[in-house]
């Protein structure tokens, strides 16, 4: 873990000094920011390995840096939010989050969650020296983490095309809500299994001809997806 610096973006002291103190106890460097343009003038400042970003901030919400982060690189993203802003959270999630906690939460799960985005991180950048996948009008290149349909690129988050990217690899395997969240978020103790359904969805209105009747993500009713060369 040395050398992984974290920003902690929370307007409630109280809220940044525990998610600080953990953070540090398990290794990692931290920088706090209370407010979100603050945070923005942090990230333009320096490079960070993760953000733990809460949703409501003053003068810039999470929403907005979430939208700002995700057109400049891939830094990963895990929001806090309240349990009332579900529709929130899942545009969040829409724009490229990788993970979400519910406020109250408890600061163990938090660390656990950012070793989990951090793990899955790490083995994302592994697979780039793989060769590019190409199914009829769909092409996958991990070197470039880009998909094309009709040699047309197409914009994924991060999540996305590591979901794509888990599918296409294994053609025709199943794979259940719980196993995605393993191997594309890094961990599923923590995570509503709804996160994948709605990654899914994005995806296949992304690279499908028809997203009412997929092509190449299809539902295994009762067990979970897979994809179809």
């Amino acid at each position: 873990m040395s050398g992984q610096h974290i920003l902690v973006v929370d307007d409630e002291p109280s809220i940044r000094e525990v998610v600080s103190l953990y953070l540090r106890r398990a290794g990692y460097t931290v920088t706090m920011a209370g407010d979100g343009k603050v945070a923005l003038e942090e990230l333009t400042r320096q490079p960070f390995d993760l953000v733990v970003l809460d949703l409501m901030l003053p003068h810039v919400d999470g929403l907005e840096i979430t939208r700002r982060l995700r057109g400049a690189d891939e830094t990963p993203i895990i929001m806090l939010t309240a349990r009332s802003e579900e529709t929130d959270r899942i545009l969040g999630l829409e724009l490229g989050a990788d993970d979400y906690v519910t406020k109250p939460f408890s600061p163990q799960e938090l660390v656990s969650r950012v070793r989990a985005v951090l793990r899955r991180t790490q083995r994302a950048a592994q697979v780039a020296g793989e060769r590019p996948l190409v199914f009829d009008n769909l092409t996958v290149d991990p070197q470039k983490r880009l998909a094309f349909v009709h040699e047309e690129e197409i914009t994924l988050t991060a999540r996305e095309f590591d979901l794509l990217w888990t599918l296409a690899r294994h053609p025709r395997q199943v794979f259940n809500r719980d196993q995605l969240l393993d191997l594309v978020w890094g961990i599923s103790e923590y995570i509503d299994a709804s996160t994948v359904t709605v990654h899914v969805r994005r995806l296949r209105e992304k690279i499908e001809p028809d997203p009412s009747n997929p092509r190449y993500i299809q539902t295994v009713w009762g067990v979970g997806y897979k994809f179809e060369p």
